[in-house]
């Protein structure tokens, strides 16, 4: 009952101050008040601040919830003890087994390519990427 109270009091508060907002001719922020202030009563007609305050004084809820807690830190403890094994055994097994073939696959490639086709292109000359700058230090006479 008191919940209730309160929320009709914060939605009556917060429509008074839209319509002061309104009466400086600040429209949108007018509207945008009143939207924030039909939220507590909306709230209270839909039950849910009677849910909330069935819950809040509910010990079963509160175990519930210190149930929830608990799952979620034994989660987060074993992510964390997870990634700093390395994964778990199957992702540390395949890590492995690629490693061994980058490295079968490394002693291949270490010798140099005599295809020209294969080499990486060469960078453009420098002499051609100052040309224009050069001749527009000579139209200004510099």
């Amino acid at each position: 009952m008191i919940a209730e109270t309160v929320c009709s009091a914060v939605s009556a508060a917060g429509l008074g101050i839209a319509a002061v907002t309104a009466y400086r001719r600040r429209f949108l922020a007018a509207v945008r008040i009143a939207a924030y202030a039909l939220v507590p009563v909306a709230l209270v007609m839909t039950g849910v601040v009677q849910w909330l305050a069935d819950t809040a004084f509910s010990p079963t809820a509160w175990a519930g919830f210190g149930l929830l807690g608990v799952s979620w830190l034994l989660f987060l403890t074993t992510r964390a003890v997870e990634r700093r094994r390395g994964g778990t055994r199957k992702e540390r097994r395949a890590a492995r087994a690629e490693a061994r073939r980058e490295t079968r696959a490394g002693s291949d490639a270490a010798q140099p390519a005599l295809d020209p086709a294969a080499r990486p292109a060469s960078a453009p000359r420098r002499e051609d990427d100052f040309s224009d700058i050069e001749a527009i230090l000579k139209k200004h006479g510099i």
